[in-house]
């Protein structure tokens, strides 16, 4: 869980919000019929140094704060990324989260730089070394070692940019173009 949020990342979400509220409650006509964003719950299936991880996408401060908080299992291949809109120092915990975990931590340019493993309901601070790093991938404990995938492994920056327009989100405002 992610308990650190820069003041520029909350006026971006705040913003955000204000904009989506006034927009669809100022057309004075039904909404058009679209598909629905997709949410937090759902799985995308993004590469991470040539292995395919079924990813749940956090975006903002509620998801990033909640994360993977009680949950009891997780699949084989499955994880969730934290993407955030600028790169920073990350600081996560296991509060609430019985499972244990690794967590990598990517660059802007979608590089793994650091690797940590987090113990179950164990709210040490996991603080990366770097302060340039956008990404996070919480997944079970020991999938990156098992599965090969160390510093300097890729994270697939297209299949994630697909993810965050399926959210409803703008890439760009990720930094990903």
């Amino acid at each position: 869980m992610f308990w650190a949020f820069s003041n520029r990342w909350r006026r971006a979400n705040g913003w955000a919000l204000a904009a989506a509220l006034l927009a669809a409650g100022c057309t004075g006509r039904a909404p058009e019929a679209s598909v629905p964003a997709k949410t937090v719950a759902d799985w995308f299936a993004i590469k991470v140094g040539g292995q395919v991880v079924q990813m749940q996408v956090a975006l903002n401060a509620a998801e990033m704060s909640h994360g993977l908080m009680e949950r009891r299992d997780l699949g084989r291949d499955q994880g969730m990324l934290f993407v955030y809109p600028e790169p920073l120092q990350m600081s996560f915990w296991m509060r609430d989260t019985p499972l244990p975990l690794d967590i990598g931590f990517f660059d802007r340019g979608g590089v793994l730089r650091e690797v940590y493993a987090m113990q179950p309901f164990d709210e040490s601070a996991i603080r990366s070394r770097s302060t340039r790093l956008q990404f996070a991938l919480e997944m079970n404990q020991g999938w990156f070692h098992d599965r090969g995938v160390r510093p300097g492994a890729w994270l697939d920056l297209a299949a994630l940019r697909e993810a965050l327009k399926a959210r409803g989100a703008t890439p760009a405002d990720f930094g990903l173009r």
